[in-house]
């Protein structure tokens, strides 16, 4: 397999530059520190002002996590080690729980944080390094 690496910088130009392209509708920014052994820390801007949601759900809200990022056969997967709304702590349960509401009012499939997600076409493998992520194709 071939290989191309990004710096970490280059890689959160890309997402912010997909989430604009793509006029994401909730989440408005996402940003990786890309660690050793395929870990990850981000911090995770999520908008719901234009979304039709139950009152108990916070409008606008930021979190932070640190994952265990897994990937093979072309897919990957976050393994979520901790879970931060806002600095308080809670359970990654509680995030599948906003996904699901948001989906049941957008009347979309439900997913969750611990799904299989298809990576981009021709993309095989993902490994991180302090720093920089590396794409095998």
């Amino acid at each position: 397999m071939r290989q191309i690496a990004l710096t970490e910088s280059e890689f959160n130009a890309y997402i912010a530059y997909r989430i604009e392209i793509e006029k994401e509708e909730i989440m408005k920014e996402l940003r990786l520190k890309l660690l050793e052994e395929n870990r990850i820390e981000g911090r995770i801007h999520i908008d719901l002002r234009s979304q039709k949601i139950p009152q108990f759900l916070r409008p606008e809200m930021d979190l932070y996590f640190a994952a265990d990022l897994e990937a093979s056969y072309g897919k990957a997967r976050l393994n979520v080690k901790e879970l931060f709304l806002d600095h308080q702590p809670i359970q990654p349960l509680f995030l599948d729980l906003v996904i699901r509401v948001v989906a049941q009012f957008d009347k979309a499939a439900p997913s969750s944080l611990s799904d299989w997600y298809e990576l981009p076409y021709g993309i095989k493998n993902i490994k991180t390094q302090k720093g920089k992520v590396i794409f095998y194709y």
